[in-house]
């Protein structure tokens, strides 16, 4: 089974975790020249009920913009559950 919505990943114990990846800015206007490390997971529910439980994995990534430093460079990490039968449910992604 792939699972390909925020709904299916959210009802087979998915977890999700954004990473900002905002690289050092060399520019001369920059206020900051220190990388943006910012890393924190996300309620999957919380998505389910401002997104739908029909959005795209796949477009999740685009929508999302870091809090600390306001960057669109970020990339998200989809942790399938851990334990017995586990292999199943994620089969498509093994």
């Amino acid at each position: 089974m792939v699972v390909e919505t925020i709904g299916e990943a959210f009802a087979l114990g998915w977890r999700l975790t954004v990473r900002c990846s905002n690289g050092r800015s060399e520019a001369p206007t920059s206020q900051s020249s220190r990388a943006c490390n910012y890393r924190r997971e996300l309620d999957m529910e919380t998505l389910v009920w401002t997104r739908g439980k029909a959005f795209p994995l796949s477009r999740l990534e685009s929508r999302l913009r870091c809090p600390r430093c306001g960057s669109r460079d970020v990339v998200v990490l989809f942790q399938p559950p851990r334990g017995a039968g586990a292999g199943e449910r994620t089969a498509g992604f093994q």
